[in-house]
C-alpha cells in the first residue's frame, strides 16, 4: 500500500469528520431556528362567558318531510 494508501485513508477520515461536523452544526441550527420562531407558552383556551349557553346552528330539515335526528354534545373543560 505505501504512502498513497495512507494518504487516501487520511483524506477519507478527514472527509467523514467534516461531514459529521456539518451534520451536527446543521441539526443544531435547525433546532435553534425552529424553536426561536414558535411563540412562547403556556397555551390556554379561554372562555369569555362560561355561564352563557353557546349559539348552536339549527337542526337540518328533510326535503321530503321525513324525520331528521339532531344531537349536540357539549364538551367539558378538563
Amino acid at each position: 500500500m505505501g504512502t498513497t494508501g495512507e494518504r487516501r485513508r487520511r483524506v477519507w477520515r478527514r472527509g467523514v469528520i467534516v461531514w459529521a461536523l456539518a451534520v451536527v452544526v446543521g441539526g443544531g441550527l435547525t433546532l435553534w431556528m425552529r424553536d426561536s420562531t414558535e411563540p412562547r407558552g403556556p397555551y390556554v383556551w379561554e372562555q369569555t362567558k362560561p355561564d352563557e349557553t353557546p349559539d348552536l346552528p339549527p337542526c337540518p330539515t328533510s326535503a321530503d318531510g321525513g324525520a331528521v335526528a339532531c344531537a349536540y354534545v357539549e364538551a367539558e373543560a378538563p
